[in-house]
């Protein structure tokens, strides 16, 4: 990087003191920042959870409008798997991770709007890398945190949450009334969508895998609850809809789930597959649709919803105040250490995880 001094002008030919003590100080903290480590984890080859490995990496130098976040916690998602085992190819090696929260250690040049100190959060509108202990990131990428909300609860929303708001008022806006399949109710991103469709006054009816996972998801707003191991979800939600079918099926489940969500939708209504965790759904012929009441698929990704800044901003901002006003709140249902986060990759594939998960640094 340069080490010239950019000196701002203030109109008159010349800078004021304070402006060029400002940007001697952005400088310095950029110099300063040049060559630093982080201790991270580290993904050289596609496979199970034994691939991700914990080790030593070199930041990249800190861009004019870049920022340096100290993650202070991280949040685990089911597409961290995908990157790890490559069903969402990335270029090797990697870190993984899309979404933190975290305090500011220092800003590029062009940054005037953050400072060192202050509490920020991502989502995964960009490249991974957030199993790490430092990141340098985009200012774009960053939101200010309230002061309401601590960096656990951030980390354990940001993703999960973002993706909630764009499905419920992007994908199939809900309106008061509408019926909801809702498959995984009482994950992380299930047990937000329940409280967020039940405060819009959707009627919601979850799948979960036990009992114990089924009256977690009736407290966070499922009307119902359809125990998928061992009941037939399709024939279920008929009789529960009186023969008509639900308006929308919100499935992040993928491949096991997808023909008993076709058979659970009214005519013309919409399924929306938003996840991979049994496997990803197989080719669909258009007939399919067609024979099953003229319905519409679609398979959003948040990276769609979330890449204009603009809109990135909004969005969050929505999560934001349904946090802050009490409608949703995060179950965070176990926490690791990042360096351990094999373990938690492995608890999440089998199951046995309940809401959020939170990995410490």
């Amino acid at each position: 990087m340069s080490c010239s001094l950019n000196i701002l002008n203030n109109g008159e030919g010349a800078s004021s003191p304070q402006q060029i003590w400002l940007a001697v100080q952005s400088q310095s903290r950029e110099i300063a920042h040049m060559n630093e480590k982080t201790r991270a984890i580290v993904v050289s080859q596609f496979g199970g959870p034994e691939v991700l490995e914990w080790g030593e990496m070199e930041l990249p130098s800190l861009g004019p409008t870049d920022v340096l976040v100290r993650h202070t916690a991280v949040g685990l998602n089911f597409i961290d798997v995908y990157h790890r085992t490559g069903l969402y190819p990335l270029e090797l090696p990697f870190t993984p991770g899309v979404e933190a929260a975290g305090i500011i250690e220092a800003v590029g040049s062009n940054v005037d709007d953050l400072g060192p100190g202050e509490r920020v959060a991502y989502t995964g509108n960009g490249p991974p890398g957030s199993y790490s202990e430092k990141r340098v990131l985009p200012r774009t990428r960053l939101a200010r945190l309230p002061d309401a909300i601590d960096d656990h609860t951030a980390a354990a929303i940001m993703l999960k949450g973002c993706t909630v708001e764009y499905l419920v008022t992007r994908t199939f806006p809900i309106s008061a009334g509408d019926v909801v399949l809702l498959h995984a109710a009482a994950g992380g991103v299930g047990l937000i969508a329940s409280q967020w469709l039940s405060a819009l006054g959707a009627r919601v009816i979850g799948t979960v895998g036990s009992e114990e996972k089924g009256e977690l998801a009736r407290a966070s707003g499922c009307d119902e609850v359809i125990l998928y191991r061992v009941e037939d979800v399709a024939d279920r939600v008929r009789k529960m809809t009186d023969g008509r079918g639900v308006d929308v099926v919100y499935d992040s489940v993928g491949a096991a789930t997808f023909e008993a969500s076709i058979k659970s939708l009214r005519p013309r209504g919409m399924m929306v597959t938003f996840g991979n965790a049994s496997g990803p759904v197989p080719p669909v012929p258009p007939l399919l649709l067609s024979q099953n009441g003229s319905l519409f698929l679609t398979r959003p990704v948040l990276a769609h919803h979330y890449t204009d800044p603009t809109e990135a901003a909004e969005g969050i901002a929505k999560l934001f105040d349904m946090v802050l006003s009490g409608k949703v709140t995060p179950l965070i249902g176990q926490e690791y250490p990042l360096s351990d986060v094999s373990e938690a990759h492995r608890d999440l594939e089998n199951r046995q995880t309940v809401g959020s998960t939170v990995l410490a640094t």
